[in-house]
């Protein structure tokens, strides 16, 4: 089976419906996880220091789904 690595990150954005960020230069790289549980709790850690600040959004990435977006698997 294929690892699959989960990113999270996250930053200032300009509208808190949105994704986009204020300063891409600035965002915060939590880090990268092999399951997205781990991804997970490092999300919820992330978005917990920063819940009073609706400007301030986390995400996970599927990295995987990055290097392939048909099948979420690497070549």
């Amino acid at each position: 089976m294929s690892q699959l690595l989960h990113l999270v990150m996250g930053g200032r954005v300009k509208d808190p419906t949105s994704l986009e960020f204020v300063d891409p230069k600035a965002i915060e790289v939590v880090g990268v996880f092999a399951s997205y549980a781990e991804a997970e709790k490092a999300w919820r850690g992330a978005a917990q220091r920063t819940v009073d600040d609706a400007e301030m959004r986390y995400v996970v990435v599927h990295l995987h789904r990055l290097l392939d977006p048909e099948t979420g698997q690497h070549t």
